[in-house]
């Protein structure tokens, strides 16, 4: 459950309408690394989370103050575009080069599809879509990606703080430059105590790694003409893992065989001259469970 309280987080009060910087605000609302991404992100880890106590409380209540930032942008946006564009817009914009460029630099879709709002969209009008957020059911992997998203929306919002000279825009993107500082602390404390909990480990997952194959686990292969990629502390020493050792592979050869794809079907009508044989007849693939089950029964010599 949800309630909301009609007072923004905290204030927002333009000096005076900007509808440009309206336009470029939106970023904020609905870009890849926006307020809307955020709140999402954190909401669906939250909901997802199998742990109850500390981790999941501290998720939904950042989750749920990201709703408020949402709302707070949203209202700035609003104000911003106040009176604009005015119904003697495309007057004034005949007889006036100036004012012609400004609403040049207007979303329309903010006047003609949202009245006068925001919209759940970016800079460029592009759609907010939930395929921006990360919420894996790993709390490691996830609060790395919240470090990630946290760091690029403070850098979004630093880099907006030197495009208005409003000092009400600026005072509500100085409080939100905050609130960035702040959470990217959190979630770099939270990956620590995951930790310190015995949760989680430094790589994700901590598992099959007695499984894998352990010696490709360890070297930078030198695959560009940078000559100094072996000048970093990736390149040698104890891994961060504390179980590997890092090192650095001057000159790699491929392991692999000659690239080549299987002999295409001919019902597919890839271009193909033969020179690789027939193709293979169709055949189930290594599926487990139900379906694995099924082509036992259909194929029972596959195995």
């Amino acid at each position: 459950m949800f309630r909301h309280t009609d007072h923004l987080q905290f204030d927002v009060a333009p000096e005076k309408p900007d509808p440009v910087y309206a336009h470029k605000l939106q970023e904020l609302i609905g870009g890849t690394f926006g307020e809307m991404t955020v709140t999402m992100q954190y909401l669906m880890q939250g909901w997802n989370c199998r742990l109850k106590g500390k981790y999941k409380d501290l998720i939904m209540d950042v989750a749920t103050e990201e709703i408020g930032h949402v709302e707070m942008i949203a209202t700035m946006i609003a104000r911003l575009l106040e009176g604009a564009p005015a119904t003697d817009a495309t007057k004034n914009a005949a007889g006036d080069p100036v004012v012609a460029a400004v609403m040049g630099g207007m979303d329309p879709q903010q006047a003609i599809v949202a009245g006068g709002g925001a919209m759940l969209a970016n800079s460029n009008g592009v759609p907010w879509n939930g395929g921006y957020i990360v919420a894996s059911g790993n709390l490691l992997a996830d609060f790395r990606s919240n470090v990630s998203v946290e760091s690029h929306g403070r850098l979004q919002t630093a880099r907006l703080y030197h495009m208005t000279d409003d000092p009400g825009v600026k005072d509500m993107l100085k409080f939100n430059l905050a609130r960035d500082t702040y959470h990217q602390n959190l979630w770099l404390a939270a990956i620590e105590e995951l930790k310190a909990d015995g949760l989680e480990d430094t790589i994700v997952p901590n598992d099959l790694m007695d499984t894998e194959h352990a010696e490709h686990a360890t070297s930078l292969w030198h695959l560009s003409d940078g000559a100094d990629a072996d000048k970093g502390r990736w390149a040698y020493g104890v891994a961060a893992d504390g179980r590997h050792e890092n090192g650095f592979l001057a000159d790699p050869v491929p392991l692999g065989s000659a690239q080549a794809g299987p002999p295409p079907d001919p019902k597919l009508y890839a271009t193909y001259d033969g020179a690789m044989g027939e193709p293979r007849t169709p055949a189930f693939g290594t599926e487990k469970g139900v379906i694995g089950k099924l082509k036992d029964v259909v194929d029972p010599d596959a195995n």
